[in-house]
This record gives C-alpha cells, sequence and structure tokens, in this order.
C-alpha cells in the first residue's frame, strides 16, 4: 500500500510540474480539438456540388427558424425568412434588371443597413460575387477601387448620390449599370433600386443560377484601407469565407446569444467575422448604422446584446467616456475584436465588467490568422502545435531602413530569437493559399516573398512585427511602414503612441517618422489631439518622455491638431502627416520641437526650422 501511495504521490508531483512548465496545455487541447472538428466540417464542404457556402449555410438556418430575429437594426426587426425573401427579391430584380449572371460582378457602394444584407445575400443567390466599396472613398479614390474588379453594375445607397454622380461620366462611358437604393431618380444614367425590389418576387431563387460555383470562385472583393496609398481590392474566395466565419464558433459564441455590430460591413472583421459568423452560429445580429460611443450601453442593454463586436480605438473610446453608475448594468459576456492596447483591455474589463475577451489578429489580403483563445491580456493569439503544422509561418529579421527581411550570405531570410520583434510570413499553401488583388498583378506580386528558407518557397509577407514568447503567445507590435530607422535604432510607433497616450491632456496621438535633410533614415514626429478644455504641456511632455523613451525614440517635433483623420475602420490616416513633415509653411501651427538645452517642448519658429535644416540645430 506504501508503494502505491507513492506511486501516486510520484504521478502527482509529475502532473503538477508537468501544469506549471505547461500551463495552459489543457486550453491547446481543447482548442485543438475545437479546429479539428470545424476542420473536419469544412473537408465535407468542400466535398460537395455545388460547393457548400455560406449562402447554403444561411438557407439552412432560415428553415429551422424562419421566424426567429435575425436583424435588429434601429426600430425594425427582420427574421431570418424576412431577410430570405427581400434577398431573394434583390436577386430577381438585379437579375431581370441589371442581367446579372452567375460569374458577374457588382459593386456595393453601401453603409450598415438592412438593405447590404439583402444585397450581399441576393448577389450570391445568382452567382455573382461583390465588390465592397469603402463609403469614405470619393472620386478617383472611388473610381479607382471600382475599376480594380470590373464590375458590371455599381448599387449605391441614396445617401451616396452625390459622390455617385461625381464619377456617373466615367461609369456610363464604360456601360457601367448605376442603381440608387430609393424609390424614385430622375438623373440621366441612374437607375432606383428599391422600386425594382418591391415588385419583384420574393419566391425562391433557382440554384441553377448559381451551379457552377467552386470552393476557388471569387465571394468577395475586400479593400485595404488605404491610409498609405491607394486602397488594393483583395480577393477572397468562397472557401477562404468559411476561415473568418467559424470564428464566433472557435471562441464559444452560442446559438442562444445576441451580437452587436457597430463596425462597417465593407470590411472582413464586419462582414466574414461577424455577420457570417452570426450566420453560422444561427443568431441574432443588432446593426448600428456607424459607432457611437454616447449609445453604446443603451443599445446593448435595449436589445439585450450579449457579444460585442470591437476594434481597439472603440474600446478606448469607451473607458474614456465618464463613469457612470449603469456601467455594469448590461447582459454583455464576451467582446470579440482586434487591436485592443493591453492598458485598455484591462480598465475595459475593471470598469464594465467583460471579463470574455476574444482577441484575435487576421488581414482580408493576409493568409494567416491568430486566436487568443485563453484570454491572455495583450497578446493576439496563442500558436499550438496544429496550428505549426497546417499554417506553416515564420518571424523573421527586417530592416527598415532597406524596407525589407534582412537576407543570409546564402540570400535566404534570417528567423529572430524566441522574445524578439520580426516580420511575420505565412507559406502559400493548400492550406493557406493567397489569391492576391484584383487588376494588380505587380501588387499581388509584391506581397509575396521567394527563396525564403529554401529554392522555390513562397510566403506572403504580411507587412506586420510580431512578437512571440516562449509560452507561443504572440503580439503585434507595428505595421513595416509605422517603423522607422533613428539613430542606428529601430523605433516602433505603437510603442511612442502608448507612452504618450498616458498623459492626461492627450486624447489621440499619431506617431510616425519625417525626412530630416542630412540624416539617414526619419526622425521621430507626433500629431496630437487634446481632450476639451486642455492645453499642451510643453514641459511635462518633456519629462514625460525622457523618462519613460530611450532618446532615439522621443519625438523631436510635436504638433497640434484640432481633428485626427481617420479611416472607416479608425485607422489613422498618416501619409499626409509624414508629407508636411515640420515645415511651418505647411503645418498649421501650434507645433513645437525638442530643446535639450531647454529641458522642454519649445514652439517651432522659421528661424528655428532654417536652423534645424541647415544643421545648426542637431538632433
Amino acid at each position: 500500500m506504501e508503494i502505491l501511495y507513492a506511486a501516486l504521490a510520484t504521478l502527482s508531483l509529475i502532473f503538477m510540474l508537468f501544469f506549471v512548465k505547461f500551463p495552459y496545455f489543457l486550453h491547446d487541447c481543447v482548442f485543438v480539438m475545437k479546429t479539428l472538428g470545424i476542420k473536419s466540417k469544412r473537408t465535407k464542404f468542400r466535398k460537395r456540388v455545388p460547393f457548400y457556402t455560406v449562402l447554403d449555410c444561411f438557407l439552412d438556418a432560415v428553415h429551422r427558424h424562419p421566424n426567429k430575429p435575425f436583424i435588429i437594426f434601429e426600430d425594425d426587426v427582420y427574421t431570418y425568412l424576412q431577410v430570405d425573401r427581400w434577398s431573394n427579391r434583390v436577386a430577381h430584380a438585379l437579375h431581370k434588371h441589371a442581367n446579372l449572371r452567375e460569374g458577374d460582378r457588382a459593386a456595393l457602394l453601401v453603409g450598415n443597413e438592412p438593405n447590404f444584407i439583402f444585397l450581399w445575400l441576393g448577389l450570391m443567390k445568382i452567382g455573382c460575387s461583390t465588390s465592397l466599396l469603402n463609403t469614405n472613398i470619393r472620386g478617383k479614390s472611388l473610381m479607382h477601387c471600382f475599376m480594380c474588379c470590373e464590375a458590371k453594375v455599381l448599387i449605391a445607397g441614396a445617401e451616396y448620390r452625390s459622390a455617385v454622380c461625381e464619377v456617373l461620366p466615367e461609369l456610363r462611358k464604360r456601360g457601367v449599370c448605376v442603381f440608387l437604393l430609393c424609390d424614385n431618380c430622375d438623373i440621366d444614367g441612374l437607375q432606383s433600386l428599391k422600386d425594382k425590389m418591391d415588385n419583384s418576387d420574393d419566391g425562391p431563387v433557382s440554384h441553377t443560377l448559381r451551379a457552377n460555383i467552386t470552393m476557388r470562385s471569387p465571394a468577395v472583393y475586400i479593400y485595404t484601407s488605404g491610409t498609405t496609398g491607394l486602397p488594393k481590392a483583395g480577393v477572397t474566395l468562397h472557401d477562404r469565407i468559411w476561415t473568418g466565419t467559424f470564428y464566433q464558433s472557435l471562441f464559444g459564441v452560442k446559438h442562444d446569444d445576441v451580437i452587436y455590430i457597430p463596425l462597417p460591413l465593407y470590411h472582413a472583421a464586419g462582414l466574414i467575422i461577424g455577420l457570417n459568423g452570426a450566420i453560422e452560429r444561427g443568431i441574432t445580429v443588432v446593426l448600428r448604422r456607424k459607432f457611437s460611443v454616447s449609445q453604446f450601453w443603451n443599445d446593448c442593454r435595449k436589445y439585450n446584446v450579449t457579444v460585442i463586436q470591437y476594434i481597439g480605438e472603440i474600446m478606448r473610446y469607451l473607458c474614456n467616456t465618464p463613469k457612470r453608475d449603469t456601467d455594469r448594468q448590461h447582459k454583455v459576456r464576451m467582446a470579440i475584436g482586434n487591436g485592443l492596447r493591453a492598458d485598455v483591455w484591462q480598465e475595459f474589463q475593471r470598469r464594465f465588467g467583460v471579463k470574455n475577451i476574444k482577441e484575435f489578429y487576421a488581414a482580408s489580403d493576409g493568409n494567416i490568422g491568430f486566436l487568443n483563445y485563453t484570454g491572455k491580456v495583450g497578446a493576439v493569439g496563442k500558436v499550438n502545435f496544429l496550428q505549426k503544422k497546417l499554417s506553416v509561418h515564420a518571424l523573421i529579421q527586417y530592416d527598415p531602413e532597406i524596407e525589407g527581411p534582412v537576407r543570409d550570405s546564402r540570400g535566404r531570410c534570417v528567423p529572430i530569437p524566441t522574445g524578439e520583434t520580426g516580420l511575420l510570413v505565412c507559406k502559400i499553401t493548400e492550406n493557406t493559399p493567397f489569391a492576391g488583388y484584383a487588376g494588380n498583378p505587380e501588387q499581388t506580386e509584391k506581397k509575396k516573398l521567394r527563396n525564403v528558407f529554401e529554392d522555390g518557397d513562397v510566403y506572403v509577407n504580411s507587412g506586420d512585427l510580431m512578437r512571440m514568447d516562449h509560452q507561443g503567445f504572440i503580439y503585434f507590435q507595428d505595421r513595416v511602414g509605422d517603423t522607422f530607422r533613428w539613430k542606428g535604432e529601430n523605433v516602433a510607433t505603437t510603442e511612442v503612441a502608448d507612452i504618450i497616450s498616458v498623459l492626461d491632456s492627450v486624447e489621440d496621438v499619431s506617431v510616425y517618422g519625417v525626412q530630416l535633410p542630412g540624416h539617414e533614415g526619419r526622425v521621430g514626429m507626433a500629431a496630437l489631439t487634446l481632450k476639451e478644455n486642455r492645453e499642451f504641456d510643453c514641459k511635462k511632455t518633456f519629462n514625460h518622455v525622457a523618462n519613460f523613451l530611450p532618446a532615439y525614440a522621443r519625438p523631436r517635433f510635436i504638433r497640434i491638431l484640432r481633428t485626427m483623420e481617420l479611416t472607416g475602420t479608425f485607422k489613422q490616416v498618416k501619409t499626409s502627416l509624414m508629407k508636411d513633415g515640420f515645415d511651418p509653411e505647411r503645418v498649421t501651427p501650434p507645433i513645437y520641437f525638442l530643446q535639450e538645452s531647454s529641458e522642454s517642448y519649445v514652439p517651432l519658429t522659421h528661424t528655428h526650422y532654417n536652423a534645424i535644416i541647415s544643421g545648426e540645430i542637431r538632433f
């Protein structure tokens, strides 16, 4: 008996030591089992002819629970059956009046509203792919994005009439059929679509109209944000859509949950992870036209929301609101999103009581994603043994000066040690394909890295700098275009921005590098917006950056903005800021520069500027 007790004690000790060394082993096992289950489902989808699409999943949901609310929008509620019938009307109307056929492409310039969903599903019912235009773009950018996909039809929301009219002559010249979501249209070259939808049959759409759709057929074209140039149209295939669609399932969203989507549906997060994920789960979606910091929690309470979708800036805006007694009066149990800073993460949990935060990393034009299924604060995901097998990826050395990966004497890329920051690359394989950009073979090729570790291999350059710790957690560090080199050191803009944002007067901050004549690399600069009724404190700011940042990372210039230019998904647009630089002729005051002798930031005058350019003032 003593031998048995000793054996059990030894076994218990071994187990204890094992879990001390591998504390996330059980998390990994559970997640791997979920992943294998989903992989099995996708294998079955691929074997079906025609391919089992998200549309088929939606139709199955309609059959299972036709009267369950699917879309709640403002004061309107649409059941699964009602959405099905409205999308049938869309399909019949566009098939008849726009002559759209299987394999054709249509472009949508439509905001977050039920019509977007009717159109998306309706176009799939007739075998068409959809180009999702960012509703913020205008003029040449709008025309550029439309032309990328060679769409036959443009459908725009009524509120975008003026944007469409601006490019209408060019569209008409190319024979494009243009519709507005309104009852009547008195503009030559524009047709109303709403009346045609209202008068169309809402009966089922024949499967023969989409009989040839395969897993490799394009489903949707999703555009990069265009923060550093014209947007590119990433091609998303029907098979690839399932990857993001299953995120909600992997994170544990249940069939009786209600998800709140304030993100634009023209981006992958809102459409694929949010809306399509809801279809796969068979749940109710509360759709918001635009994110509103003042109405966010009111909506959650009003509609009994249990899951929210976010990007990091949304959470920061919510945390910056005045505290209220009602902060924890809601039913939200889970938040799904990306880009959440560690400090905001913790503050959001403390204040609003949402303990279950599911962060992920993904890109619509990439071929890899990570999910933080353990809830580790600050991490965008965790790499487990199955993912290493299914998604061959690496972190490699990156040189911001040459804006490319470091190569060794054999011309191979150099992996970085665990714990250091490197460029994320993922091998193009059957499991991790890359469809590229529509109408842009040059950018498609530019996104690829060849001969990375051996002759002939091809990887996708994510453009993201990441760091992995010894437990397999991966942390987003920066975009390669945002990291710059100064004084022989790499400066991560997110790190500098995080430090500056701690200042109590700062509302928002954008950090970037600008050219300085006679110097290698780029010198650091920050653009700030200030909180209401707050002023910029030159001395306090200097002391703060001096205490928390090494000399090479301290912003040498600071300009104050009234508003920060953002994309539709709250990404900062740095192109114009970088172009302006610190030239007082181009920059509206106030602008300051770091003066070591005064141990302060001081207003930049033309005299200072000329002295800096001539080299009299050196950094």
